[in-house]
């Protein structure tokens, strides 16, 4: 049989599997593979045609890698560069560290419903927009009448004008993306962890093993290869940084750029000033070739080590 009868006779062999993909199989098609073309932008200098996006494109003046030039070329491409990854480095260590903590502590609540509860609570704030974060944030940090200003007048202190001063929000916004985005994180790991079989604890209690030694030699170990996975997949959106958080949290001010400025919301910025479209293609483009780059590089450590935790 030639290899066209093979496929062909795997198709139909599976065309139930094949079918239930198909629809995430399209939207792929349309929304992620489609738009790929678009990205001969990021080498023109766009303008808009009357004729149309693809006369725009084919019509639009060639000019290699200047677009690129405009996130290295400035003085504030080692900040945003700087801030992007080491941002990004926190929120991943800590949120794999909080999350998988928070998984398994709330697997050990012996009370169900009030597990319930909690589960609920810290995966509610995941759902809140950003937009509506940065009012609830400034409801605290109003310079005059926050809750936080408030209180350290009340107790005799000094106000503290938080938005004009950089160097406490490396801290305020590592605490509030944790606080949104690790409730959905520990649901993950919280499957992960139900899903192990029940016979290995009650090997370990008949042998006398404590919860901390059950949770460090059964737990943990069981979890490591989603933990990998998650992880490259996290380490492929390193050079991403999440646009709500660093701009509606911020309130843009221009006082806190020096530890808050990063990749996209200066694309944003210089986009809304410019109106250069071919410049934001060209940060997007980056910003993938690195992130394909980064994941290729950690899937081939992680396979030295185990190739079975390994993406692929």
């Amino acid at each position: 049989m030639n290899t066209l009868g093979r496929i062909l006779k795997d198709i139909s062999k599976n065309k139930a599997m094949l079918f239930m993909v198909l629809p995430g199989t399209i939207w792929f098609f349309f929304f992620s593979y489609l738009p790929m073309a678009g990205t001969v932008i990021a080498f023109k200098e766009y303008r808009m045609s009357q004729d149309g996006f693809l006369a725009s494109i084919l019509n639009s003046k060639w000019v290699g890698l200047d677009n690129f030039k405009f996130l290295f070329s400035t003085e504030d491409a080692y900040v945003i560069t700087r801030n992007t990854i080491l941002y990004n480095v926190v929120f991943i260590i800590l949120g794999l560290v909080l999350a998988v903590g928070l998984a398994i502590v709330l697997v050990e609540i012996v009370n169900k419903r009030l597990s319930k509860i909690y589960q609920t609570a810290i995966f509610l704030p995941y759902f809140l927009s950003w937009v509506i974060v940065g009012y609830f944030v400034f409801s605290f940090l109003s310079a005059d009448k926050g809750l936080v200003n408030q209180f350290l007048t009340y107790i005799g202190m000094e106000r503290i004008n938080w938005y004009a001063d950089p160097q406490k929000w490396p801290y305020l916004l590592v605490i509030i993306n944790m606080w949104k985005t690790v409730g959905y994180s520990s649901v993950v790991y919280l499957a992960a962890i139900i899903g192990i079989d029940k016979s290995l604890y009650e090997a370990a209690m008949i042998d006398g093993a404590s919860k901390w030694d059950q949770i460090k030699n059964i737990t943990i170990p069981m979890l490591k290869p989603l933990m990998t996975i998650l992880t490259l997949l996290a380490i492929g959106r390193v050079f991403y940084a999440d646009f709500g958080l660093f701009y509606q949290i911020t309130r843009d001010s221009g006082m806190l750029y020096s530890t808050t400025n990063v990749i996209d919301t200066y694309v944003y910025r210089g986009l809304k000033l410019t109106g250069e479209i071919g410049m934001s293609t060209a940060a997007g483009l980056y910003q993938s070739a690195i992130g394909f780059i980064l994941v290729m590089t950690s899937n081939w450590v992680v396979r030295k080590f185990n190739k079975d935790n390994a993406l692929f």
